[in-house]
């Protein structure tokens, strides 16, 4: 591909500083907060419980709180789903990441699957925040994610989001391709095995225009110095792994 500039800080609006491992500790919560504030990143992406801690953390800072719904199984009842945002955004979410019920719409129940996103974006939207739908694309063929994301259109989502980072496999370059090209005004988020820069070079240079990752120190510490070289392009380049 012909070689596009882009910029350190593009690179860190972009960054979903990722802290949901299970066994996140407080102080592990408090340095990320503080590594997303050093490096601006956009977000940082905690458990639900772990917001009035990122709350007091990112006060008086413009990294957006973001956590997640549903997750990582997305198999919670629709109406825990809803209870889960209305209770975010009062602990002060303005994204939430929702997994959608993946054994339903693989059992081609898309009613419910749409219905469940509907009340989802509503509550959501009612509270001033944006709506990311996680689709689990390892277990999805191409047509399956193509269907997932008109769901996702459909149903009032923000974004479409890969993968949680917990199932056998993240987002691939093939799937975030099919992702923007079906996203239909949406946004699209990339997860799971976003680690090195050229990876996220090569997510960027789809359309994709978010990366959960847990990997942003290393992502923009390479950035500025291929930046201070004058070597920092959008490439198609980067080898995805597994996980966060």
């Amino acid at each position: 591909m012909e070689k596009k500039k882009i910029t350190v800080q593009e690179i860190a609006d972009a960054l979903d500083h990722s802290l949901l491992r299970p066994d996140i500790t407080v102080k592990e919560l408090k340095e990320g907060c503080g590594l997303a504030k050093q490096y601006k990143c956009v977000s940082v992406c905690v458990r639900p419980s772990d917001l009035p801690i990122v709350i007091r953390e990112l006060e008086g800072t413009d990294v957006l709180p973001t956590t997640v719904i549903g997750f990582p199984h997305g198999t919670c009842t629709t109406e825990t789903k809803v209870f889960e945002t209305k209770d975010a955004i009062l602990k002060g979410a303005v994204e939430v990441d929702m997994v959608m019920n993946i054994g339903r719409f693989l059992s081609g129940e898309y009613d419910y699957v749409l219905d469940e996103i509907k009340q989802v974006a509503k509550a959501a939207h009612d509270g001033g925040a944006k709506l990311k739908v996680i689709f689990e694309n390892y277990y999805l063929t191409d047509e399956q994610i193509i269907k997932a994301s008109e769901l996702a259109k459909a149903g009032g989502a923000d974004f479409s989001k890969t993968s949680t980072g917990y199932a056998g496999g993240g987002a691939t370059i093939h799937d975030l391709k099919i992702m923007v090209e079906h996203a239909d005004g949406m946004k699209v988020k990339a997860a799971g095995g976003v680690k090195t820069l050229d990876a996220a070079l090569a997510v960027l240079a789809t359309g994709t225009v978010r990366i959960g990752t847990r990997s942003s120190k290393n992502i923009l510490e390479e950035a500025v110095k291929r930046d201070e070289k004058g070597e920092l392009f959008l490439s198609d380049e980067g080898e995805l792994g597994t996980g966060y």
